[in-house]
């Protein structure tokens, strides 16, 4: 609220025996239901300017039906019914967002989970997060929970999968709503509640499984809300989940804290009441402001007088100190002399060893690479020899295959041959036989010798024939043997200089493996060697790395008195300024005295001053400009009268107020000039 209280004359305050008898005067029912019939009014007329306003905002927009329009009047009011809930859903989210951060910065620490504008702000979230969800159907019945959207934040941002694990890892939570308010608590201490609720809106599409299209996520609200959520990261909660219970918590709004108590023209008799009595309040409430103020003030000056007694101790053991730190400096001198002397003398001596040893190691290397490359190319020659062989004894190897299957050939042929002449001596014995029984039947018939000569001739003529053909058989035989035999010679001469040539490559290869071996024992002496060189190269960088650790210590000496040194200098200075902090404590308690004189002096003033009502002002006191709904009326705190916002737009803290708060242009300038005389 902007205005608290009301400044009037004592003069001005009834008696407690009056206000008793006008109590007793008045029915009881007008005591109690004075306040409820205000509230009442108050809700009224919020709620109705809400309406004209989502009116409007429809009718701009183009959801509202006009008169010409042809969608039906059910569908119009359905329409107009969302962007009511949505307007007021707004109104209220804005309303406990700024209730919320004004507390918690009044109160300036964490807030817990029973803070009561923290518990409305998750109610008010609640609602806003229900509004057009979807209802889901399943075996067990109709679930319509918030918690299915907010699972989807886990998939959309990896880094909200610490809370849905934590969330699922209570087992006090067994309900769908009891883990939708789990989440939204670690995701306000996180302060990333705003960041999630934008990924969400982000993606619509996924959102429209969850919620109807006229929800308040799917439109415009939705973006401000996670807009005004922004601000909630200035706030630190400390929010315990175990043994609260999140499942059977009922939401329900209470509107008292944000609407604001108005006068009534029917019920100025109470007004009246209510004023005195937050007269009466503020008149107890300065005393106690200043009372406090007295006492911190006395506590300040103990404070200060503790503090000095312990800056004296100190500067006491500083100076001790600071002798100490001399003597062990001029020790770390003479040490430090002895070592540079030492390390320098070292280093010399092994910088001419290395360079001794570095030109040793030049002139064997160069003659070792020298050999290397010697036994490199006759390597590289007996390997192209070795190659060559191999190649000659794959092709006689090849020969001596190609002449078996020659001979194998021959084999068959003089077998089938064999085979001929077999079968046509067989003939000749039928033919012969033959003869015989022809011979004997001759004998026997003579009368058929007649007839049958002409056959017998006929097969003499035939027997010839075949006499002829089987003596160019053998003819052909007596060849086949011949080249049989010259073949046989042929691949006994072949194997006896293939054995010829086998020996020798036999012992061309024992003589390259020989020389080989030689070869390697020379290649593993020369890699003995090198080993041993690389071995003391080693030692010799070892021995460097111990000089270069010496020389690092030697820096590091140094560096340690450097250090020293500015110490010394800062205990200096740390001396000086609380010299010099002494003298201003001093004079900072002479001007807690100067402004205790100051405060009785305003405190007495401010009783002069009378605390005028919003009924009795219509014009700035200043300006002398007519109030409006856009020009608005502001108290002044030092002289309580009405002005304009461009008339008391200055801000200075009064002893009565713990912060700055709003001050008139005059009282800011005679204020600022009593500052100016105070501190002169």
């Amino acid at each position: 609220r902007e205005e608290d209280f009301e400044i009037i004359d004592k003069k001005q305050l009834p008696d407690a025996a009056e206000l008793r008898k006008e109590e007793k005067a008045k029915p009881e029912e007008a005591r109690w239901s004075a306040p409820i019939l205000s509230l009442a009014k108050k809700a009224s007329e919020n709620l109705a300017l809400s309406y004209g306003s989502a009116l409007k905002s429809a009718s701009l927009v183009g959801l509202v039906s006009k008169p010409g329009s042809s969608d039906s009047p059910a569908k119009t009011s359905a329409r107009c019914h969302a962007m009511e809930e949505r307007a007021n859903l707004m109104n209220m989210m804005k309303l406990s967002i700024k209730i919320l951060i004004q507390s918690a910065l009044s109160l300036g620490r964490t807030l817990d989970s029973d803070f009561p504008p923290l518990q409305q702000f998750f109610v008010v979230l609640e609602h806003c997060l229900k509004h057009g969800l979807k209802v889901k159907k399943t075996f067990i019945g109709q679930n319509k929970s918030f918690f299915g959207p907010l699972e989807l934040v886990e998939k959309l941002c990896p880094e909200a999968s610490d809370i849905a694990t934590s969330v699922k890892n209570l087992p006090e939570l067994k309900t769908a709503v009891g883990r939708g308010r789990a989440w939204l608590y670690l995701a306000l201490m996180q302060k990333k509640l705003a960041d999630y609720l934008k990924v969400l809106l982000d993606h619509k599409h996924l959102l429209s499984e969850f919620y109807e299209a006229d929800a308040l996520m799917m439109e415009e609200e939705g973006a401000v809300i996670v807009g005004l959520l922004v601000g909630l990261n200035v706030i630190d909660a400390n929010l315990c989940l175990k043994g609260e219970d999140l499942d059977s918590q009922v939401g329900v709004i209470d509107f008292s804290l944000y609407l604001k108590e108005t006068q009534d023209s029917d019920g100025k008799q109470d007004g009246g009441i209510t004023a005195v009595l937050d007269q009466k309040h503020y008149v107890e409430e300065l005393n106690r402001h200043l009372s406090c103020t007295v006492a911190d003030l006395q506590n300040k000056i103990d404070c200060l007088e503790k503090t000095n007694s312990k800056l004296q101790e100190e500067l006491a053991a500083a100076t001790d100190r600071i002798g100490s730190l001399q003597e062990e400096q001029q020790q770390l001198k003479q040490q430090n002399e002895l070592i540079r002397e030492r390390s320098e003398k070292s280093v010399e001596v092994t910088k001419e060893d290395t360079k001794v040893e570095l030109d040793t190691y030049k002139q064997s290397r160069q003659g070792l690479d020298e050999m290397y490359s010697d036994v490199w190319k006759q390597l590289k020659e007996e390997k192209k020899i070795r190659l060559e062989l191999e190649k000659e004894l794959e092709l006689q190897i090849g020969m001596k295959t190609e002449m078996e299957i020659a001979m194998k050939l021959l084999e068959k042929d003089t077998h089938e041959k064999q085979d001929t002449l077999v079968a046509l001596r067989q003939q000749l014995e039928e033919v012969k036989a033959i003869n015989l029984q022809m011979f004997h039947k001759s004998q026997n018939a003579e009368c058929s010798l007649q007839q049958k000569t002409e056959a017998i001739s006929s097969f003499e003529g035939k027997t010839n024939e075949m006499m002829s053909s089987i003596k160019q058989m053998e003819e052909r035989l007596q060849l086949a043997e011949k080249a049989r035999q010259a073949a046989e010679e042929r691949c006994n001469k072949m194997k006896q200089e293939l054995a010829g040539r086998l020996d020798t490559c036999r012992q061309q290869m024992s003589q390259l493996d020989s020389k080989c071996s030689t070869l390697e024992k020379e290649l593993k002496s020369e890699k003995e060697q090198r080993q041993t060189l690389q071995k003391e190269l080693h030692q010799e960088k070892d021995a460097t790395t111990l000089l270069k650790t010496e020389l690092q210590q030697m820096e590091g000496l140094k560096k340690e008195l450097r250090k020293l040194q500015d110490e010394k200098q800062q205990l200096e200075k740390v001396c000086e300024e609380q010299e010099q902090a002494l003298q201003e404590m001093g004079l900072h308690l002479s001007q807690s005295k100067l402004k205790m004189e100051d405060i009785k002096e305003v405190n007495k003033a401010l009783k002069g001053h009378t605390w005028l009502k919003d009924d009795e002002a219509t014009h700035c006191k200043q300006c002398e400009k007519e109030f409006s709904i856009s020009r608005r009326k502001h108290h002044c705190r030092n002289c309580g009268d009405i002005f304009c916002n461009t008339c008391s737009s200055n801000e200075l803290a009064l002893p009565s107020y713990p912060k700055p708060v709003r001050v008139c242009d005059t009282c800011h300038t005679l204020l600022l000039q009593r500052c100016s005389s105070n501190s002169s």
